[in-house]
């Protein structure tokens, strides 16, 4: 078997739509699992919508794609140029075969191309045996002399020596056409596979550069991770048969072929690409993350005041990545690390401030702490109890606070207030008994939280969950972990008074008064 060579064929008229990023997807995953040729052409003989500006964002889409073309433009290759465009002289030859062989003729000033009249079979290698017969003649060549798609796609294909041609199942009414055309030149016709389209999410259709989610440049400008967006592409036509869908590219490569490919059209799911890029964010290596991040956060200039110091920044975006579902996220997440700038909503405060009086009944205290939450109880409580045994012991590591209420609300993104607020509680308060030799001993409910403070250089060892049912025993638990000259973080704290306060305070609230205690904690904490 000759070596398989393929062609990607975009017109460079428009945004680089997720449908022909499918199409270039496919068509580089069957020349590497094959270990064939990648063919990059431009069909850019439309010059009244032809753009410079699009073609360029065909050449970065693919390049963050990491679909690299191994011959085209700026690539080269030994059957080039690959642009239509300067293709004339080519074309020319191919149409004076055709003349030679007295199927064509003019009219009007055009010239057409004279069919067989014989039904036109085409094994599809997707699609199965198809059968389709032209029943006209059809134009070729323009009024103006331009050669049209139908006559150029044919020639391009056999001067570059194209073996299988994949493209979408829209394509497969003018395959007839093609087949005519490659028998009158007395060229072998290439294997098709004509893969399935791609349904809007809403509503009935293919999906179209002007419907939701379409274009590759917007992914991209969002954060989107491109290993994320490749893989949920492969997904839409094609699957590996075994139930997975997170695969890693080599082994998509590996196991990708066409009969592989569904005849069943794919509908696009915004949702689930959107779960996929969570997926990959989350498993990323710290250090990736940060790059992509700080660039995302940078080329948006949401430092306007300047950088922020590195090490600092490299610690947040660590604590943030396990929540934040795409790149684009983090404004929402970690604003409260930089800034005490934000808003608050005058019905939460009012609701919060009377449960205070509730948690707080001592007189002026709810003024005194004005939106603070109710975990903070639990704070002071164990750092109460835990004074008198650090200055008797000359320094100790106090209980600071857990994140058990905090999830992200509708009212802000508030996991990143919610982190920063034990963050700089901790080093704030570290601050505050520097000269005591007293510092924080942090209490968080599960690994995920132990992770965080691990990160924030307040946990060196870890406590056994299930530490007790009261405050008391936590209490004592964390004396023990002192005793035994531990810093660490005691995980698995199941506080009867803090479940009550949970309860009683719906979450969104909870989590709605991490960000005011940033701004009351932030004046004292240590500096990065």
């Amino acid at each position: 078997m000759s070596q398989v060579r393929v062609r990607f064929a975009p017109s460079p008229t428009g945004f680089f739509h997720i449908g022909s990023a499918r199409t270039a997807l496919f068509n580089w995953l069957y020349a590497r699992h094959t270990g064939g040729v990648f063919i990059l052409r431009v069909e850019d003989t439309d010059q009244a919508r032809n753009s410079e500006e699009f073609l360029s964002l065909i050449y970065n889409s693919l390049r963050w794609l990491g679909l690299d073309w191994d011959e085209g433009p700026e690539a080269g290759g030994e059957f080039g140029p690959y642009r239509q465009s300067e293709r004339a002289p080519v074309y020319a030859q191919f149409l004076e075969r055709l003349k030679a062989s007295g199927r064509t003729y003019e009219k009007d000033g055009a010239l057409l191309f004279r069919i067989s009249g014989e039904p036109q079979v085409i094994e599809d290698a997707i699609r199965g045996r198809v059968e389709r017969t032209e029943e006209k003649d059809f134009v070729i060549v323009r009024s103006d002399g331009k050669p049209v798609f139908h006559f150029v796609n044919v020639v391009d294909d056999i001067s570059m020596r194209v073996t299988h041609v994949i493209r979408g199942e829209d394509h497969l009414s003018n395959t007839s056409k093609h087949t005519e055309l490659f028998k009158a030149l007395g060229e072998p016709i290439p294997v098709y596979a004509h893969i399935p389209l791609i349904l809007k999410q809403n509503g009935p259709g293919k999906m179209s550069k002007r419907d939701q989610g379409a274009l590759v440049e917007e992914y991209q400008k969002r954060g989107f991770l491109p290993e994320a967006l490749v893989n949920f592409l492969c997904l839409l036509g094609w699957s590996p048969k075994d139930d997975r869908e997170k695969l890693p590219l080599a082994e998509i490569v590996r196991l990708f072929d066409l009969p592989g490919v569904n005849q069943s059209n794919a509908r696009f799911d915004e949702k689930k690409l959107a779960h996929m890029n969570m997926v990959y964010l989350h498993e990323m290596v710290p250090e990736r993350c940060f790059v992509l991040a700080r660039d995302f956060l940078f080329a948006r200039n949401f430092f306007p005041e300047g950088a922020p110091d590195e090490a600092y920044l490299r610690e947040v975006i660590a604590l943030c990545q396990p929540k934040v579902r795409e790149i684009e996220d983090l404004p929402g997440f970690i604003g409260y690390f930089f800034s005490d700038d934000f808003a608050i909503d005058p019905k939460a405060k009012e609701k919060v401030l009377s449960l205070i009086h509730i948690f707080f009944p001592e007189p002026g205290i709810a003024q005194q702490l004005e939106m603070v939450d109710v975990n903070v109880r639990a704070v002071l409580h164990l750092t109460g109890a835990l004074m008198p045994a650090m200055k008797a012991r000359g320094g100790v590591i106090v209980t600071v606070a857990s994140t058990a209420a905090f999830q992200p609300t509708a009212y802000l993104d508030t996991y990143g207030a919610t982190k920063a607020f034990v963050l700089h509680w901790s080093l704030g308060l570290n601050e505050e008994l520097r000269g005591t030799g007293v510092s924080t001993l942090a209490v968080c409910p599960g690994p995920t939280s132990t992770e965080f403070f691990r990160r924030a250089g307040l946990a060196e060892g870890s406590v056994p969950d299930a530490l007790g049912e009261t405050s008391e025993q936590v209490v004592m638990a964390s004396l023990r972990a002192i005793a035994a000259g531990k810093a660490m973080v005691v995980s698995g704290w199941k506080n009867k008074l803090q479940a009550a306060v949970v309860t009683k305070l719906p979450k969104p609230l909870a989590a709605r008064l991490a960000a005011a205690v940033l701004a009351r904690t932030r004046k004292s904490r240590m500096k990065p």
